[in-house]
């Protein structure tokens, strides 16, 4: 779904495909899709939420869903662009933040798994230094981006679409896989 076309009666669940930051935009904002007193379903509209949660107006949670994906998507790097940069002569630091398990199990070349000790080592560096950031879809690894930005590491972007955009786009020879969750 383009996000220009998001409307009042766009579900709320295709507005969280489109724009994958927008929970955390509504809750951070309006207290909204953050706990179960504030949740809401897949098929509930834009507009009905907007009425539900007080009158809210609508527009203005657009806008702000908007502004928040804007930042988001200024905050990632496409695979394409990530192999590029993995294949100039000064390439960047790349971090796999999945689980121990996933990363063993599957990685892109070269990645090094994040692990706390490491994550301080890089703190206390260069602020300087090239770092992307991946995990499985895409769908995590903005909070972890905002983290390392917000320690003071700006040179830091999260890979869109995860380890499996990476493998649809870049390199098909690496297996994908789902997660199952109990």
């Amino acid at each position: 779904m383009d996000p220009a076309t998001i409307n009042p009666a766009t579900p709320m669940g295709s507005i969280m495909e489109a724009l994958p930051g927008a929970r955390r935009a509504l809750f951070s904002r309006y207290h909204l899709g953050g706990c179960q007193s504030c949740g809401f379903s897949d098929t509930e509209t834009l507009g009905e939420l907007c009425a539900r949660a007080g009158e809210l107006d609508v527009q203005e949670v657009l806008d702000h869903l908007l502004a928040s994906h804007a930042h988001d998507e200024s905050m990632m790097i496409s695979p394409a662009d990530l192999k590029a940069e993995l294949d100039s002569p000064a390439p960047p630091l790349l971090l796999d933040s999945r689980t121990r398990e996933e990363h063993e199990a599957v990685s892109i070349p070269g990645s090094v798994f994040l692990e706390q000790e490491l994550q301080q080592k890089l703190f206390a560096g260069d602020p300087q230094r090239r770092i992307i950031i991946h995990d499985h879809a895409g769908k995590h690894v903005l909070d972890t981006c905002a983290w390392f930005l917000g320690h003071g590491m700006k040179n830091t972007k999260a890979l869109k679409g995860g380890i499996d955009a990476w493998s649809r786009e870049v390199d098909p020879k690496l297996p994908r896989y789902r997660l199952e969750i109990d």
